[in-house]
């Protein structure tokens, strides 16, 4: 049983909250850890807290290599929260879908690749089309691995596109400087203030950027969300680490019930 969550200083989103935001990855910090990825659904209250902080900050956001199609449907009803799919190669802001025009050109290599993929690749390894991206599970069949990785390696070799590494997959996508660190310098660009809470390697980019923005006087906050599979650099990277989803949607709880009662100026954890 998970206790209560680490003290967190949220203090300048309290203060400036329209100058503020939150962005937070989606598996495995809002959502449990599931073996089959279209079973995933967001913790229950991911989506009241979601819209609780969408009407005080300045921007609130989830972040995925998935679809921005994928985020839609499990956190339906929040116009107010943009959905950045794919690492930022789509992106939903008020109800407007914007997809990187570059990415467009690689969309038939993306596809050829998914075809060729699901006629090679080992069966119980799960191959998953993203539209402008395709992903190799290996979950179900860990020792496959080094097998997984070697045939996208030669794939990416052959196409243009890039491996990408995660957590019991590898993802092939368009070589574009598109990731979570992207979609977080753009953001922290325009706020003084910025949170993002991730659990897997494709989050470390993010928590870099935060490092970036708070070199350049921007008030951050990196928190990881744990499990039995995080990467060894998590711990590394970020200020706080909680106890998975729950501990996740305990934090960003604790922020949006500040922001609701008026709590400016007192740091999560302090004396009432």
């Amino acid at each position: 049983m998970s206790g209560p969550p680490p003290p967190v200083d949220w203090s300048a989103w309290w203060e400036r909250p329209g100058r503020s935001g939150v962005l937070t990855d989606f598996d495995g910090t809002l959502s449990a850890i599931v073996e089959d990825p279209s079973r995933a659904v967001a913790l229950p209250g991911v989506s009241a807290v979601l819209a609780s902080l969408a009407t005080s900050l300045g921007m609130v956001a989830v972040v995925s290599g998935r679809p921005v199609a994928y985020l839609g449907d499990r956190l339906p009803g929040l116009p107010t929260v943009a959905l950045f799919g794919l690492y930022g190669l789509e992106s939903l802001r008020d109800g407007r879908l914007e997809v990187a025009p570059a990415a467009l050109a690689w969309q038939e290599a993306v596809s050829s690749t998914a075809r060729r993929a699901a006629a090679e690749v080992p069966a119980g390894v799960e191959v998953e089309r993203k539209g402008l991206a395709v992903a190799l599970h290996f979950r179900r069949r860990p020792e496959l691995a080094g097998l997984v990785a070697a045939w996208a390696a030669e794939a990416a070799a052959g196409t243009g596109l890039l491996a990408q590494p995660g957590r019991f997959s590898v993802e092939l996508l368009p070589p574009l400087r598109a990731d979570k660190g992207t979609v977080v310098e753009d953001a922290a660009a325009g706020l003084d203030a910025v949170c993002f809470i991730g659990d897997d390697t494709g989050d470390l980019p993010a928590f870099a950027a935060l490092a970036k923005a708070r070199r350049e006087g921007k008030t951050t906050l990196a928190i990881g969300a744990s499990s039995a599979e995080q990467p060894q650099a998590l711990a590394g990277a970020v200020d706080v680490m909680v106890e998975g989803p729950e501990g996740a949607l305990a934090v960003l709880r604790e922020l949006a019930d500040g922001l609701a009662g008026g709590r400016g100026g007192r740091s999560a954890g302090a004396p009432a």
